[in-house]
Parts: C-alpha cells; sequence; structure tokens
C-alpha cells in the first residue's frame, strides 16, 4: 500500500500551503503556493511536482504560484469563478468531482462556493485540505466577495458528510479533524444534537 507525505509549511501572513507527495512514486501536488515559495521548493527537493493547485483566490494562497511553476513545470489548477473574480490564471480549471492523479494518489476536487464564489476543498483518502472554507474552531474571516450563508451551506451539506475520521488541513492555523470540528466548532452549532 502507497505511503502519502504531507507536510506543512507557513508561509507570509500565516498562510498554510502543503506539499503532499507519494511516497512509492515521489510525486507530489502542492495546495496553495506560498510565499516565499523558496520555503516550498526546499520541501520539493528529491520530488516532483505534478500539480500546483489553490483553494481559492485570494493573495497569500497564491503569492508563490508563478515562481513555482517557473522552476519546477508543474500544472496550475483553480476554479474558474475565483480566476475571473481576482483577475488569476491557470493551467487547468477544476470542477466539483474531478480526480488529480499524482503518484499511486487521487486528489478529488470539492467545490464549496461561500469564502469567495471558486472556493475548492481537496480529499486525498481521509485527509482533507480546506483553504479558508473551514478551519480549526471557526471559518476563514469574510471578505468582500464572501457569501455567509453560502459557505455555511457548503460546510454542512459537502464537509459535514465525510467520514469523522477525516483529517482537515486548513489554510490558517493548525489541523484538526471532522468529528472535533463537529463537536466544539461553532458553525457546526446548528447541526448538533
Amino acid at each position: 500500500m502507497a505511503r502519502l507525505s504531507i507536510v506543512k509549511v507557513r508561509g507570509d501572513r500565516e498562510v498554510n500551503g502543503y506539499v503532499i507527495a507519494c511516497r512509492a512514486t515521489s510525486e507530489a501536488i502542492v495546495i496553495d503556493p506560498v510565499e516565499p515559495a523558496a520555503k516550498l521548493l526546499e520541501q520539493l527537493q528529491a520530488l516532483r511536482l505534478r500539480w500546483i493547485v489553490a483553494t481559492h483566490g485570494h493573495p497569500g494562497h497564491l503569492a508563490g504560484k508563478d515562481e513555482l511553476k517557473a522552476r519546477t513545470g508543474a500544472t496550475t489548477a483553480m476554479h474558474v469563478a475565483d480566476a475571473k473574480m481576482f483577475l488569476r490564471s491557470a493551467d487547468r480549471y477544476l470542477l466539483d468531482g474531478e480526480e488529480l492523479e499524482f503518484g499511486q494518489f487521487k486528489l478529488r476536487v470539492i467545490h464549496t462556493p461561500g469564502h469567495t464564489p471558486g472556493s475548492l476543498c481537496f480529499l486525498v483518502g481521509n485527509h482533507l485540505f480546506t483553504g479558508d472554507t473551514l478551519l480549526a474552531g471557526g471559518i476563514g474571516r469574510e471578505r468582500p466577495g464572501t457569501d455567509l450563508r453560502q459557505q455555511l451551506i457548503s460546510i454542512a451539506s459537502r464537509l459535514g458528510r465525510l467520514p469523522l475520521g477525516t483529517a482537515i488541513y486548513p489554510g490558517h492555523g493548525s489541523a484538526t479533524s471532522l468529528e472535533n470540528e463537529l463537536r466544539t466548532n461553532p458553525v457546526f452549532q446548528p447541526v448538533r444534537s
């Protein structure tokens, strides 16, 4: 059975980027290419970067994209709604349910609009990368373009139904689990029994 490696890289503005790699093949994905890109490149030594994906279009979550692409040749991807809203570009625009292969793993795209119209979460096995859609103990702060009602619907309908053992890796702060968030996060207050 293939093993997955997950390394959190803290970038500027306290944004978390992640390097996820298949240990068997050394193929990797970067989720939220933060600045300084040098921190991500350091973690990518001995790995072949296949994908650079963004959970949403806010600057801190994409700041290192161009440098990372130039240095690795990896394919960049995000949701088209955020590309339009934030005037960003990517090699590929992702749709809900798509799967991106890297090594012996697949990264599943989950569209979770609300924080931004094109907010995405990414699922690899039981590891969920949520960007600013869901944080440990809360959600990403409201900014222009945020639709809080839609964000809460996305969280309840798309993320709240995943297995309780799902590990959550947010765009800011520490990792958590779905079970812990369902029990303690105020976002889930209305759905708790």
